[in-house]
């Protein structure tokens, strides 16, 4: 699966390769001050689960360079195929260009071919950019309460 949208092309990684650990090692700072940098064998992991489809976003102007990523995480619960869209990032230097959007519909159309039901994804309240984003591609707010266990983060 490789598409273009518009000036960026999305594929989905296949491998752990030294490109897409670069570009993890690169990226994932960018949406988490708190994440651990992932090793090729931990990359290696996340792409190789059958539930998982790492996407990334390349430029073609700038030799193909990876310049987001998102993972689609596709699941059976009782009620239905569902669908999660997690770690959603552009490059600082590639935002207001459409990767974003180019990612996430991409996401929701393999989704939605694979038999999902419903696409949800979370988004901390203070990225508004990401919220127009996601408005702008369909997304609605539901009324429900996201609980996590664990230690309460900082941010």
């Amino acid at each position: 699966m490789a598409q273009r949208k518009g000036q960026v092309e999305i594929s989905v990684a296949d491998a752990a390769t030294a490109e897409v650990v670069e570009a993890f090692a690169r990226l994932l700072p960018q949406l988490s001050s708190s994440a651990i940098p992932l090793t090729r064998e931990a990359l290696t992991e996340i792409i190789a689960s059958p539930h998982n489809t790492v996407l990334l976003a390349r430029d073609p102007s700038a030799g193909g360079r990876i310049v987001g990523t998102l993972t689609l995480v596709i699941f059976r619960i009782p009620t239905a195929m569902r669908a999660w869209i997690e770690d959603v990032v552009v490059d600082s230097a590639a935002r207001g260009r459409g990767v974003g959007e180019a990612l996430t519909l991409s996401a929701v159309n393999l989704a939605k071919q694979r038999g999902a039901k419903t696409v949800d994804l979370t988004s901390r309240q203070s990225r508004q950019a990401a919220h127009r984003l996601y408005e702008k591609s369909g997304f609605h707010v539901r009324d429900t309460s996201v609980y996590r266990f664990g230690p309460k983060p900082d941010a």
